[in-house]
């Protein structure tokens, strides 16, 4: 019988082959705006990036990876990126970290050298900011001024928040952190532990403080049926050392997921109060589905395989 993490990944993985043409953002299927396209195209690609690293990449994942080859060739992609100003510079830095092998990297190069140096020096932006730079301008080989992660892990969010205490009137539905911060915290993990690949350089009473918070935070993602939070959290518990499926809170997101994944496959929103009408149209349904599918996809591939040694 196959694993919980098994069952999540191959359903997951089913659904997002299923749905290529939604992830094109030259298809007729396209998602509606520039911004939405773009964002769709890089996030297949962090998949295609993540996967293609495990000791076993999954088949299931060759006709995505053949349609990221195909889009990091088309002149056309990183174009699209001017359509979306406030976020062209760090689109067209991931475009170029996410650049698969084996194609010609004439464009990559050309996006690279259009960035303003501006953007990768760390003035005017957060530790937060300056931790998702890092790691993709290190991932591209672009030249950058922005700190060693030593000197930001103190000031980043995974260690610098701390959780609302019971009562604090600042905090909705009693959440130990609010929705934007909680995505700061696990997006700083993935950053600066290259989403599992290598440990986040955290220790002590820092690396307690971040695993502390994140069992907070996952605790009360599943008690309100937050599946795409849910799904990064156990992903950054592998990222901080820890077996996910050995831990209370780890085990129960995953079955909160398995409860969650329609037989399709599909994860049907970012949660259960957010997810998507039974009425939805495809390309409705795809832009409330997409992300948190994903998203399961990448947490239970890279939850499920042996780490790096």
């Amino acid at each position: 019988m196959s694993s919980p993490l098994e069952r999540l990944s191959a359903g997951a993985l089913g659904w997002l082959g299923g749905n290529l043409d939604h992830f094109d953002p030259f298809s007729a299927s396209a998602r509606p705006t520039p911004l939405a396209r773009a964002k769709a195209a890089l996030e297949l690609a962090l998949l295609c990036h993540c996967a293609g690293r495990l000791a076993e990449p999954p088949e299931a994942l060759d006709e995505a990876g053949a349609l990221v080859r195909k889009l990091w060739q088309d002149p056309d992609l990183p174009r699209l990126f001017a359509d979306v100003p406030n976020h062209a510079s760090t689109y067209g830095l991931i475009y170029a970290a996410l650049a698969p092998d084996a194609i010609d990297a004439a464009l990559v190069r050309a996006t690279l050298a259009g960035l303003d140096p501006e953007f990768l020096s760390p003035r005017g932006k957060s530790p937060y900011q300056r931790v998702e730079i890092r790691h993709y301008a290190d991932k591209a080989g672009a030249r950058h001024t922005i700190e060693p992660y030593a000197e930001l892990l103190p000031h980043s969010p995974l260690v610098a928040f701390r959780p609302a205490e019971p009562g604090d009137t600042t905090s909705q539905d009693g959440a130990p952190l609010s929705v934007p911060r909680a995505y700061a915290v696990t997006h700083t993990a993935f950053y600066l532990g290259d989403f599992g690949r290598t440990a986040p350089g955290l220790g002590g009473d820092a690396l307690a403080h971040a695993r502390d918070l994140v069992d907070r935070l996952l605790r009360h993602c599943v008690e309100h049926d937050q599946w795409d939070l849910a799904a990064e959290l156990v992903l950054t518990q592998f990222t901080l050392g820890i077996e996910p499926l050995d831990t209370p809170s780890g085990a129960a997101a995953v079955r909160c997921l398995l409860r969650a994944q329609r037989p399709d496959g599909a994860i049907p929103g970012r949660s259960a109060a957010l997810g998507a009408h039974p009425s939805a149209s495809a390309g409705e349904f795809f832009g409330k589905a997409y992300h948190t599918t994903l998203v399961t996809a990448l947490m239970a591939l890279i939850v499920s395989s042996p780490r790096p040694s």
